[in-house]
C-alpha cells in the first residue's frame, strides 16, 4: 500500500494523521501494527487504565489486543470521531493462531487531500460511565453528531424469557386453548479500539 497519509498536529487532539492525497471510498489505508499482548498482560499493566484517558490500545479478539505504544506505526495516531471517515476492519486469520489477526483502517468515504483521517474507537467499560469517566473520555472531534464522550453506549441487557403461561382448567364444553411465548435473547461483544491519542 502506498501511503497517502502523514502524521501532523491535529485540531480534534494532539497529534492526528492527514490524507496527502484523494483516497477513494472503500480504499484500505494502512494496517494498525503494534505489538500482540493478551487481556491479562494489558489489565495487569497500567497501559489500559481506564482513568487514564489515553491509551494505544486496539482489541483484537477475545485473546489479545494490539499495543500500537509497542512496535506501532502512524495509524496509532489516528484520532476518534462520532462521524468517521474511516472505519476500523478486523481480518481473521486462517487457522488457529489468534495473533495473525489483523487490523486495517478503511476510507468509509472518500476523502480529500488534506482531510483528517478519523475513525470510532468503539471504546468499551465494564465500570459505570460516570460524568467522571465520560470528562476522562471526553470527544473533541466537533461533529454536529458529537455524543461529547468516546465511550459506547452500555448494552442493555437481553431481557429475560417470560414464563410459560399456566394450563388453562380443562373444560368439558370448550376445547383448551395453547399460548405460545416467544423469549428473545441476544449478546455480543465490542469490537472497536481501545485506543486514545
Amino acid at each position: 500500500m502506498p501511503s497517502k497519509i502523514v502524521a501532523r498536529r491535529s485540531a480534534i487532539h494532539g497529534t492526528g494523521v492527514f490524507a496527502t492525497a484523494p483516497i477513494a471510498k472503500g480504499e484500505r489505508i494502512i494496517e494498525y501494527r503494534g505489538q500482540r499482548r493478551t487481556h491479562d498482560d494489558v489489565d495487569n499493566g497500567d497501559e489500559g487504565s481506564a482513568d487514564s484517558g489515553h491509551t494505544f490500545l486496539f482489541t483484537l479478539n477475545d485473546e489479545y489486543v494490539i499495543d500500537g505504544n509497542r512496535k506501532g506505526n502512524v495509524a496509532r495516531w489516528i484520532n476518534h470521531s462520532c462521524s468517521p471517515n474511516c472505519d476500523s476492519i478486523i481480518e481473521e486469520a486462517d487457522g488457529g493462531d489468534r495473533t495473525k489477526d489483523r487490523v486495517f483502517i478503511e476510507a468509509k468515504k472518500a476523502i480529500k487531500a488534506g482531510e483528517e483521517l478519523t475513525y470510532n474507537y468503539g471504546i468499551t467499560l465494564g465500570e459505570p460511565h460516570t460524568a467522571r469517566m465520560k470528562k476522562i473520555w471526553a470527544c473533541l472531534c466537533g461533529s454536529k453528531n458529537c455524543t461529547g464522550t468516546m465511550l459506547q453506549p452500555k448494552r442493555k441487557p437481553a431481557p429475560k424469557p417470560k414464563p410459560k403461561p399456566k394450563a388453562a382448567p380443562k373444560s368439558r364444553s370448550k376445547a383448551a386453548s395453547k399460548q405460545g411465548t416467544r423469549a428473545t435473547t441476544g449478546r455480543g461483544r465490542g469490537t472497536g479500539a481501545r485506543k486514545r491519542a
